[in-house]
């Protein structure tokens, strides 16, 4: 089979290697769109782990099971999750499957850049799921990312008619924006540094959009005029720049939630004005991954077009062009959704 090996962003070649064999319990999926995140073009992330194949968004059939696999069969349309809970620790207990050990130790085999996968037991008894006929494998890509997006919000606690601010707006944000309309939200703001993604974001469902760089420390009376004289009750931040951080803090209205979406690179630590924000109540949340009840519920809001997903792909590529696609995401700024298509 063909699979892409990521070296670095600018070094992600396709080769040959065996398919994988599966054992008891396990199932081989025939990937057939997989997307390129964000993640995937961390290099402090990646590069030390590489030569690997990446790829976790991911849509396709499953091509043969291993002895004792009742909850899917050869030809069904599945999405596979790479990370899963255990579902028996306390972490999992108390509502935090994130933060599950096991979870940050599973993952599927070699990745989604590839055309076949071995999924082990663990994903193949907890991590798929089955598409409807009426989603795309296209649009199965994005149960993954909204999963993560579901969990956030769901965390954070979006509110019917509050207002929110999306601060950076590249496809996590835009996939905020759409599904803080889905729940509901009054009015909702977003921000970035790119002409390209704020009309995108406008598009999403934000009322409003502000060119981080040209409102500077003025971000927050540009919001206020905007809204009413308020500032959010809800800022999701979808960046790890510095000046977004500072910028999304500025934003906060009283007894408002910030929720951390995207975070700098290990050792960039941030100030936090504690006593401004203590002073206020203000909420700090973070959100990491989706466990498979955020993937169902991403499936679920995909399945009924409640949040539109499948508009955003800007760039469709074969196998052969990974390479091209890992560049348009390093460069994030004429493309919004990236995925390879099998």
């Amino acid at each position: 089979m063909r699979a892409a090996v990521y070296h670095n962003n600018a070094d992600v070649r396709v080769e040959e290697m065996p398919v994988p064999a599966i054992s008891a319990g396990e199932v081989l999926f025939r990937t057939r769109v997989s997307g390129i995140c964000g993640s995937d073009v961390l290099e402090w992330y990646r590069v030390p782990k590489a030569p690997i194949v990446l790829g976790h968004e991911v849509a396709g059939d499953i091509v043969e099971v291993g002895e004792g696999v009742t909850n899917v069969k050869p030809g069904d349309r599945v999405v596979v999750s790479h990370h899963v809970p255990c579902n028996s620790c306390e972490m999992c207990l108390s509502g935090f499957h994130t933060a599950c050990q096991t979870l940050h130790t599973t993952n599927f085999d070699p990745g989604g850049f590839a055309e076949y996968i071995r999924v082990p037991a663990l994903q193949t008894d907890r991590g798929l799921l089955v598409l409807p006929d009426s989603v795309s494998y296209a649009a199965g890509t994005f149960v993954e990312p909204l999963g993560c997006v579901t969990r956030a919000q769901t965390r954070a606690g979006v509110r019917a008619g509050s207002t929110v601010l999306v601060v950076g707006s590249g496809i996590s944000g835009l996939l905020h924006i759409r599904l803080a309309a889905a729940l509901g939200a009054g009015r909702i703001f977003a921000t970035d540094v790119s002409e390209y993604r704020l009309d995108w974001a406008r598009k999403s469902g934000a009322v409003e959009v502000f060119d981080a760089i040209e409102a500077g420390d003025r971000l927050p009376d540009l919001l206020r005029e905007a809204n009413g004289g308020k500032l959010a009750d809800l800022v999701i931040l979808c960046t790890g720049a510095p000046s977004a951080i500072d910028q999304g803090l500025a934003c906060l209205e009283n007894g408002a939630t910030f929720i951390v979406f995207a975070v700098p690179a290990p050792g960039h630590d941030h100030p936090m004005p504690l006593n401004e924000l203590w002073r206020r109540e203000v909420t700090l949340r973070t959100a990491y991954g989706a466990a498979p009840n955020d993937l169902a519920t991403a499936l679920d809001l995909i399945a009924a077009g409640r949040v539109q997903v499948e508009d955003l792909i800007t760039h469709r590529l074969p196998l052969d062009r990974i390479a091209e696609g890992f560049k348009l995401v390093a460069d994030a700024s004429e493309s919004v959704k990236v995925v390879v298509e099998f």
